[in-house]
């Protein structure tokens, strides 16, 4: 009997629910470590007299870090589990996040800043295709969108940070990041509430306790319901034991082969183009409002509203990612944010910047609903991790280059001149993923993988069969 059929059919229910509580908690945090540094940037430049270049490397920092830790944490996650580097991932970034609040000065804090934000790119890059491993086809889409929507709460909190404990005092940029290491106190809850992903230990033929997993979880999902299970639909093909040893190396050549090569490049360009638009647009945004003539404190309470905007951005497309496939919801909230960028380029009145820059946060936040649940859909088991952590990293470059070079060239091409360019850059992305994404809305993943994975590696898949 197929183990993953057996979590196909199950009815979303409680305990799919705490998961999604589970990690949608630990996207919170890294959404508000992302996002407060934002305003510190005001307080340390103060402190330490740096200069907008430097600035620039401090909104880098953390990108920088993540690029390192997408790649490390997904190779680990398809190697050794992915609850042990969710484990592990989150205590790091705790750690590097109470040294980069107790720095004594500019390098140490940099240095901090880079290895939290290593631990944050580790801890996020296995959440979601840890979870999607566990959610029944018909809702995978709604469900991986909406853990991404938590990534919202956290830049909400950090706004609120910003505006009230940031100008608390000299040590106010301190304590906030302070408050963004409390996740520490998730570690306890995660160890005792998260089970291992039945799909990798059977990838990695550990049977035995795959069927234990999935015999717990039906049992729960029988008393949250009240109901027997489902019928097995026939036919149902398990996952087979990847006899290859799991190396970064290994999943690029497969992700580059002749039936993957597609897929990988539009993902890759996806990644590339909206963590680029999202970081330059949310590292510089009260900088860039002071910068129009609008206060400090004024621009803090402008930027809470621009992330509360988020909200339904994310909720918006997750809701549309069962309805209309992945690829044309992150199609449509690319087109969106483009639009939204020029229209924020041209805008000069306080309460037109507020309105478009709102507007540009809700579809950019939307487009990452779509790029969360679509992402671990295009890669098999054996290597679903590694290919979501590439994919994240590349994105990341994006990420590391938005902050410096608008850093660089604000000054140049002033506000508009910044969102003109961020329009030219979502526009190649809607083209990319209209033209070449691929569509995955109600298949099971191993459906989704299947002809690809036979096509580009035959030879690699070697095992018997578990039914």
């Amino acid at each position: 009997m197929s183990l993953t059929a057996r979590l196909d059919r199950l009815a979303l229910s409680r305990p799919h629910y705490k998961l999604l509580l589970i990690g949608g908690l630990g996207y919170s945090f890294d959404g508000m470590d992302g996002a407060v540094v934002a305003f510190l940037l005001p307080r340390i430049q103060e402190l330490w007299g740096l200069s907008t270049a430097s600035l620039g490397l401090v909104g880098s920092a953390a990108p920088f870090g993540f690029f390192f830790g997408a790649i490390l944490s997904g190779w680990m996650g398809d190697r050794f589990g992915r609850k042990k580097v969710m484990l592990w991932a989150l205590a790091f970034y705790c750690l590097m996040s109470i040294i980069a609040a107790m720095a004594p000065n500019f390098e140490i804090f940099l240095i901090a800043r880079i290895f939290a934000g290593l631990g944050a790119g580790a801890e996020s890059v296995i959440i979601a295709p840890f979870l999607s491993e566990f959610i029944p086809p018909k809702r995978r889409g709604w469900f991986i969108g909406t853990l991404a929507g938590f990534f919202s709460f956290g830049f909400v909190a950090a706004a609120l940070i910003g505006r009230f404990v940031v100008p608390m005092g000299e040590d106010g940029w301190r304590w906030a990041q302070v408050i963004t290491a409390i996740p520490i106190l998730l570690l306890l809850w995660w160890r005792r509430g998260l089970p291992e992903s039945p799909r990798f230990l059977i990838s990695r033929g550990r049977v035995a306790e795959a069927t234990a997993v999935v015999e717990r979880f039906e049992q729960s999902v029988v008393k949250a319901t009240g109901k027997e299970l489902a019928p097995l639909e026939p036919g149902t093909e398990e996952i087979t034991k990847h006899e290859q040893k799991i190396s970064v190396w290994n999943a690029l050549k497969f992700m580059w082969s002749k039936a993957m090569r597609r897929r990988t490049a539009v993902i890759w360009l996806i990644w590339f183009v909206i963590t680029f638009s999202y970081y330059g647009f949310f590292s510089w945004i009260p900088t860039l409002l002071v910068g129009r003539g609008i206060t400090v404190t004024k621009s803090f309470e402008f930027s809470i509203l621009i992330y509360l905007a988020q909200i339904p951005g994310y909720f918006s497309a997750a809701w549309l990612c069962d309805r209309i496939d992945r690829k044309n919801t992150i199609a449509l909230y690319l087109a969106g944010s483009a639009i939204s960028a020029f229209w924020l380029s041209q805008s000069n009145d306080s309460g037109m910047i507020l309105l478009a820059a709102a507007t540009l946060s809700f579809f950019l936040n939307g487009t990452y609903a779509g790029v969360y649940a679509y992402t671990p859909e295009l890669f098999p088991t054996w290597m679903r991790a590694t290919g979501v952590g590439l994919a994240s990293a590349v994105g990341r470059i994006g990420s590391i280059l938005a902050p410096s070079i608008i850093g660089i060239f604000a000054a140049s091409l002033g506000f508009g001149g910044v969102f003109t360019m961020t329009t030219v850059v979502l526009t190649i992305g809607v083209l990319g993923v209209v033209i070449f994404g691929a569509s995955t809305a109600g298949k099971s993943l191993e459906d989704i993988n299947a002809r690809a994975e036979h096509d580009a590696a035959p030879d690699n898949h070697a095992g018997t069969v578990t039914k």
